[in-house]
């Protein structure tokens, strides 16, 4: 039997083994690159119904958030327009545009623009948009530079590390609550140095929660 089996073999389950744990490596490089929000969500930029640009209402045009998104400081979801919201520009600016078409349809219909979601969070998540906004966090911490967009891009991961990093370090993060809709301003960190920026924190004793329940409820 000696002769059937040369020496080497005896390294052969030790070879298994290595290359089992190189296997195992390289799938978990792969699964943390490929299957995170920052691989899979960043850059996510789907075809609207209706074009939109904010980089011509918000950058150019001056609209406030709160014109559209009319409840982002009471409610806990951002709602998006009705209809009834575009018309009140668009009854007079375009109103035979050919791409205000599925607008002037939801108008007269009371059907609801089959806008296409950008920004969602799983259903294990909660988060309350009025709470973020009141405590001075900008759009443009979690939604990137929106007033330059004309394709509303997906900017920050939304993930559970981004969120994290914000409640254990919000002095780098908020603003005054004049400047929160400005969004070209700096946060207070930025324009009055982390003194400031903690004194706010202190002042409206604000202490973003860092425990589970926080999120997962």
């Amino acid at each position: 039997m000696s002769n059937i089996f040369p020496k080497s073999a005896n390294k052969l389950p030790l070879q298994i083994v290595i290359y089992l744990c190189v296997l195992a490596g390289v799938v978990t490089a792969g699964a943390t690159y490929y299957m995170t929000p920052s691989y899979t969500r960043v850059g996510y930029a789907p075809v609207q119904p209706v074009p939109y640009s904010h980089a011509l209402h918000v950058g150019q045009l001056g609209l406030d958030c709160r014109y559209c998104h009319s409840n982002i400081e009471k409610s806990g979801y951002a709602n998006l327009p009705t209809s009834q919201t575009c018309m009140n520009c668009h009854n007079q600016v375009k109103k035979d545009s050919p791409l205000l078409e599925i607008v002037r349809h939801s108008y007269e219909t009371g059907e609801p623009v089959p806008w296409v979601k950008v920004h969602v969070v799983p259903d294990f998540v909660y988060f309350n948009h009025a709470i973020h906004v009141n405590r001075g966090v900008s759009c443009v911490e979690c939604h990137g530079k929106i007033n330059e967009m004309d394709v509303v891009t997906h900017a920050q991961s939304l993930s559970m590390g981004f969120c994290l990093d914000c409640h254990r370090n919000p002095a780098g993060r908020v603003r005054e609550p004049a400047d929160i809709y400005n969004l070209d301003s700096k946060p207070i960190a930025q324009t009055a140095g982390f003194a400031a920026a903690h004194k706010f924190l202190s002042d409206r004793n604000i202490k973003p929660p860092q425990t589970c329940t926080a999120c997962h409820r």
